[in-house]
């Protein structure tokens, strides 16, 4: 069957005879993998769409769960994240992290409207990219329905002040619940940010990706948003060791 989708190029892999295999994230059918003999040397507009971070229309043909890909063009191409180092890391871990969440042949289309947001913010954006790519997966998390739980006291269901924030349990901590845990030693995955980090979380969450436009953290809030997100990412979602993440560029 020959079908068509608009979708985002996650990865390429070289496979033989000149072929490769392109992870898509697809807007009609989901994450998928796809073979193609699209030259990778030529300007053809259909080579170009085959680029990491491309946004583009993809004619498949599929049978059964298997597609190839027959002709591509460039909706939206990014290339301007490419031109940049910093850029280009961040696109990249972000991709990887895509990449392990999203589901195979599982249309998520709130997750490619928020992927497709990224790209175009990142194209743009000139500084405290790691501020933009935190915002994304907060609002990943969201849309997985794996979010923290910060209206009340994860343990106790209290409102107020919470100053504690438990990966284990996915969400804030009153005083009193820290006071009860009396943890010795100290247990690694409860942590006392030293900022506020309900107020950052809440605004990742209730406000679009877009309005991110001109938020800027400061680094050592960046720097304790980063850490607490990749504990309980790996807690939660048993996602680590993103080879991408050792290269991303701080800043």
């Amino acid at each position: 069957m020959v079908t068509d989708t608009e979708g985002i190029i996650l990865r390429q892999t070289k496979t033989v005879n000149g072929r490769k295999m392109i992870l898509l994230f697809s807007a009609k059918y989901g994450k998928i993998s796809a073979g193609t003999s699209i030259g990778e040397k030529s300007r053809s507009k259909a080579a170009l769409a085959l680029r990491p971070f491309s946004y583009g229309r993809y004619e498949l043909f599929r049978s059964k769960d298997l597609y190839s890909i027959n002709g591509a063009e460039v909706i939206r191409s990014h290339y301007r994240i490419g031109e940049d180092l910093d850029k280009y890391l961040a696109a990249s871990y972000v991709m990887e992290f895509t990449e392990r969440v999203a589901a195979e042949n599982l249309r998520n289309p709130q997750l490619f409207q928020l992927l497709l947001d990224f790209l175009d913010m990142m194209e743009i954006r000139n500084k405290k990219l790691r501020t933009l790519v935190l915002g994304y997966q907060v609002k990943a998390l969201q849309i997985l329905g794996s979010a923290p739980q910060l209206e009340t006291c994860v343990l106790c269901g209290c409102n107020g002040i919470h100053p504690g924030f438990s990966i284990r349990d996915g969400g804030v901590l009153c005083r009193d619940c820290i006071k009860k845990l009396g943890l010795e030693p100290r247990d690694p995955l409860i942590c006392e940010p030293d900022f506020d980090i309900v107020g950052i979380l809440k605004y990742f969450l209730e406000h679009p990706l877009k309005s991110l436009e001109t938020l800027a953290l400061a680094d050592p809030v960046e720097a304790g948003i980063q850490k607490l997100l990749r504990q309980y990412i790996g807690y939660h979602l048993d996602i680590r060791d993103l080879k991408s993440e050792g290269l991303m560029i701080d800043g």
